[in-house]
């Protein structure tokens, strides 16, 4: 039996992926769930870029009752894109979190076209190359479609969350969203070469009220976008009340997401955050956001 680090306790992961899944995944959600329960956690994200996890979550939750588990939907071509009816229709079945295109955003496209990758494989599938979404127009304004999704979210009081979108995409949709009076704004892992966000571009976000992710992936043998110990002195600088921890791991290739997570608190622990300002990025501000 595993030993996690007890901040796991009421604790709640916003990304982390697991199966069923077009990608290999290390565990299936029951399995994931098990973890959970073990480390008493309150909460978990589960997120899929090819289907909605809203209906997953909702029949884990009917069988069981000691983690809660929340889903919501990709905006990517494999669940209909940047399509309102779709919107609308997850949100009414119990979507709390709305992500802009990911696999099939054009800045993820364009990022992994000429790169070698564990991640994504699935030689079955159909090419998205040359069919990447964008949510911009030909002058940089949002397409309608994006104005009728972000009214959608905001009267719902759902979670609009950055997926992996360009810098000036997602400077232009926070601006947007504050606008159609979107509160909970997550910016998605803003560290991660996908799709990364300029530390400078970090700090005008949260000047804004978005929450920054804070995301152990960016550290991992698959990107090393930084170390944690630099991680730890970026959250200093934009504050831990504007940031929230998460692992986005689920991949074949590394260890279980619970596991994970509690490496995570290990090693910013080491690196100057304390106990109290872990709790904020993992208890309070994702409690928050899903509240």
């Amino acid at each position: 039996m595993a030993t996690y680090n007890p901040l796991l306790e009421g604790a709640i992961e916003m990304h982390c992926h697991s199966s069923p899944s077009l990608f290999p995944r290390k565990q299936n959600d029951w399995e994931l769930l098990e973890d959970a329960k073990q480390a008493k956690m309150h909460s978990i994200v589960i997120k899929s870029h090819e289907s909605q996890t809203y209906d997953r979550a909702t029949l884990l939750n009917l069988k069981q009752e000691d983690v809660k588990v929340i889903g919501g939907l990709v905006l990517n071509h494999f669940s209909g894109g940047l399509n309102p009816f779709t919107v609308d229709a997850a949100i009414q079945s119990g979507a709390q979190v709305i992500w802009m295109p990911t696999f099939s955003s054009k800045q993820h496209q364009n990022y992994f076209e000429e790169r070698k990758t564990n991640l994504f494989k699935n030689s079955n599938m159909l090419s998205q190359q040359g069919y990447g979404i964008e949510i911009l127009d030909e002058n940089d304004k949002l397409k309608i479609h994006v104005h009728e999704i972000l009214e959608l979210i905001a009267s719902s009081n759902a979670i609009l969350s950055t997926g992996h979108l360009s810098v000036k995409e997602v400077c232009i949709l926070v601006r947007e969203a504050k606008l159609h009076g979107i509160d909970k704004i997550l910016i998605q892992h803003a560290d991660l070469g996908i799709a990364r966000i300029p530390f400078e571009v970090q700090k005008d976000l949260v000047y804004q009220g978005a929450i920054i992710e804070k995301c152990y992936l960016a550290c991992s043998s698959d990107f090393n976008n930084l170390t944690v110990a630099e991680m730890a002195e970026n959250i200093k600088i934009l504050g831990v009340d504007s940031c929230v921890m998460v692992t986005d791991y689920g991949q074949a290739h590394h260890i279980p997401i619970v596991e994970a997570f509690s490496n995570f608190i290990d090693e910013i622990l080491v690196n100057g955050i304390t106990h109290s300002e872990v709790r904020t990025m993992i208890h309070t501000n994702p409690l928050h956001l899903l509240s």
